[in-house]
C-alpha cells in the first residue's frame, strides 16, 4: 500500500496535468466568437434579440455599411452604422472579373454563403451575379465582406468590425432567418444625390435601384426584388413559384401594401444615443471617386462618420404604386401594425399588416 505522502504526491501531479491540459484547450475560432458584451447591452437597449432578423446596406460613397434588426413589430430598427475599411474601384456597378469593382445592387445571402475559414479573418458572400447580373452578362465571383480592410472587388472591414458583422449574421440564421438582404448603393439614395450625378454614365441604374431605398426609408421593411425584362422591379410579391423569367416579360407581379412606418419618441432617442455609429478607419484605395467622362474628380469619403441616423419622417417613394398585400410573413418577425410598438409593450398588436417573406431575386 502506497503511503499517505505518495497518493498526495500522485493527486497533485493529477491535478497539474489536468489543469494545463485546461491551459492549452483550443481557443473559439473567428466565426464562432460571442458578441461582445456591450453588443448584447446595446441590442437589449433597442428592444431587440440577438438571434432577431437582419438587414444589411451599404454606401459606397460614404464608405459606410448599416445593420438593421427586426423587433417584436416586424419593422427593422437601426442597430449599428460601422465604416467600410476598404473598397475598391469607383462608384458604379460590377460589370466583369478584374475590374475590381464593388458590386452594387440587392443580393441575398443564406447560410451556405458563411465563410468561417477565410484567409481574410471571416466572409460572406454576396452571391454575386445575382438573377439581374446574369441577365447583363456580368462576370465575377467571390464577392465577399470580410476582414483584413484589404479589398479587390469586395468591402472590407476591420477584424474586428467583421466578426461582429458575422456573429451578428450567425446569430440570426440560428433563431431561423433563412437569408438576409444585403442592399448595396452607390451613396444615399436621396433626391439631391442622385440629381449630382444626372450626367453620370451610370444614372439610369442607379434610378432603377432608389426605390428600394425609398421604400425601406417609407416602410422599414426590406422590399422583394423580383427581375425581369432584364430589369429590377422592386416592392411585389412573387408567384407561389418563385421563378420569373430574369429576361422575359414580366408576368402581372402584386405590389405590396404596408403602412408607413412612423417613429417614436422613445425610438428617436435611442437611435441617437452614442454606440450606433462605430467609430473605425475609412481607407480607401487609390482611385479616388471620380465621374466617368474624366472631369473634376468628386470628393473622398471623409475620415469621420456622420452623426448617428434618426428615423426620417415618412416620405412617399418617388416610384411605384403599392397596391395589394403579400400573402407570407417575414420570418422570426410579427406581423406591421400602424404605429410601432414601443421597447416594453405587452398588448397586442391591431389590424396587423403581413411583411414577405422571400427576398426575391427570383428562384434559381
Amino acid at each position: 500500500m502506497k503511503s499517505s505522502g505518495s497518493f498526495i504526491a500522485a493527486a497533485l501531479t493529477a491535478a497539474m496535468l489536468v489543469l494545463a491540459g485546461c491551459g492549452s484547450a483550443p481557443e473559439l475560432i473567428p466565426a464562432e466568437q460571442p458578441l461582445p458584451k456591450e453588443t448584447i447591452d446595446l441590442i437589449g437597449k433597442k428592444g431587440m434579440q440577438p438571434g432577431t432578423p437582419i438587414y444589411v446596406r451599404i454606401f459606397k460613397e460614404e464608405s459606410e455599411l448599416e445593420v438593421w434588426k427586426a423587433r417584436e413589430d416586424g419593422r427593422f430598427y437601426h442597430f449599428k452604422t460601422y465604416p467600410i475599411c476598404n473598397w475598391s474601384g469607383e462608384i458604379g456597378p460590377k460589370i466583369k472579373k478584374g475590374d475590381k469593382q464593388a458590386p452594387e445592387g440587392f443580393y441575398a445571402v443564406g447560410p451556405k454563403q458563411m465563410k468561417p475559414d477565410s484567409s481574410f479573418h471571416v466572409a460572406f458572400n454576396l452571391g454575386f451575379p445575382n438573377a439581374y447580373d446574369r441577365a447583363h452578362d456580368r462576370t465575377g465571383e467571390f464577392l465577399m465582406i470580410h476582414g483584413k480592410c484589404k479589398s479587390a472587388g469586395c468591402y472590407a472591414m476591420t477584424d474586428a468590425l467583421a466578426e461582429e458583422i458575422y456573429a451578428l449574421a450567425r446569430e440570426a440564421f440560428r433563431n431561423g432567418q433563412t437569408a438576409f438582404a444585403v442592399h448595396a448603393f452607390p451613396f444615399r439614395m436621396t433626391n439631391d444625390k442622385l440629381a449630382r450625378f444626372k450626367d453620370h454614365k451610370h444614372i439610369a441604374f442607379w434610378k432603377m435601384i432608389k426605390p428600394a431605398y425609398d421604400y425601406f426609408e417609407t416602410y422599414r421593411v426590406p422590399p422583394t426584388v423580383a427581375v425581369c425584362e432584364r430589369k429590377y422591379v422592386i416592392g411585389v410579391a412573387l408567384p407561389a413559384t418563385g421563378r420569373i423569367d430574369p429576361e422575359g416579360q414580366c408576368p402581372r407581379l402584386q405590389k405590396q401594401e404596408l403602412t408607413p412606418f412612423v417613429p417614436n419618441l422613445l425610438d428617436q432617442q435611442i437611435a441617437a444615443q452614442k454606440g450606433t455609429i462605430v467609430p473605425g478607419q475609412k481607407a480607401r484605395e487609390e482611385t479616388a471617386l471620380a465621374w466617368s467622362d474624366g472631369e473634376a474628380p468628386l470628393p473622398k469619403p471623409v475620415a469621420a462618420p456622420a452623426a448617428a441616423p434618426v428615423p426620417p419622417a415618412v416620405a412617399s417613394p418617388t416610384t411605384g404604386s403599392i397596391a395589394n398585400p403579400p400573402p407570407a410573413s417575414l420570418p422570426g418577425a410579427a406581423h406591421l401594425t400602424a404605429e410601432p410598438a414601443p421597447i416594453k409593450r405587452k398588448t397586442p398588436a391591431k389590424k396587423p399588416v403581413e411583411v414577405p417573406a422571400s427576398l426575391g431575386l427570383n428562384a434559381p
